[in-house]
């Protein structure tokens, strides 16, 4: 997460979502960096909503506002399923080594999953809350020339994002039997990203 108090913005790093060359790109100018813990770098918008916001409105009298990325649920989970095969996993439970991507995808979907599939959940990072906080910019991560337009026009000047973590390979293939099934089992992401 980063925070920009100048122009009022706080980053909320969708994990799996290019965030880091943001990150990396923006850090200088930023007013507060949370690198860790990763439960707050990663902070959803119920945890932006319980600590931060109001931390920013009461303590700083400032109204912010947030900015996200979300990925295309598929590509999102092929980009965990990547980086959950480094070889500094193997041996380890969220280690996707020897695992089919349609298994990982499975696992995804079940109630009580494996900790190699436990990457939680854009739809739900991204929920609104009953109380009207949500992301006031949302845009596809595939979206480059939207966001990055958005991002320069809010900081006045041209920006450059260097790619990082960055898994090796092509995108992993999901059978379409599988595909079908995790559309209909969390309809919730894909409904939210087609709609951005």
């Amino acid at each position: 997460m980063l925070v920009f108090w100048k122009e009022k913005l706080v980053l909320l790093s969708v994990p799996k979502t290019g965030t880091t060359a943001i990150e990396k790109a923006l850090a200088g100018t930023a007013s507060m960096i949370i690198s860790d813990p990763p439960e707050l770098k990663h902070a959803p918008v119920y945890r932006y909503n319980r600590f931060f916001r109001p931390m920013f409105e009461k303590a700083c009298k400032a109204e912010m506002e947030t900015f996200a990325m979300m990925r295309e649920p598929i590509s999102w989970l092929g980009s965990w399923y990547k980086y959950r095969q480094r070889p500094f996993l193997d041996g380890k439970q969220n280690s996707t080594a020897n695992i089919s991507f349609d298994d990982f995808v499975l696992a995804y979907m079940k109630g009580d999953k494996p900790p190699f599939a436990n990457v939680g959940s854009q739809a739900k990072f991204l929920e609104p809350r009953p109380n009207g906080t949500k992301v006031d910019h949302l845009f596809k991560y595939e979206d480059t020339s939207g966001w990055v337009g958005f991002l320069e026009n809010r900081f006045q000047r041209s920006l450059t994002f260097e790619r990082l973590n960055v898994s090796a390979g092509g995108p992993p293939k999901l059978s379409p039997k599988v595909e079908e099934r995790l559309r209909r089992k969390l309809p919730e992401e894909f409904e939210l990203w087609e709609q951005l």
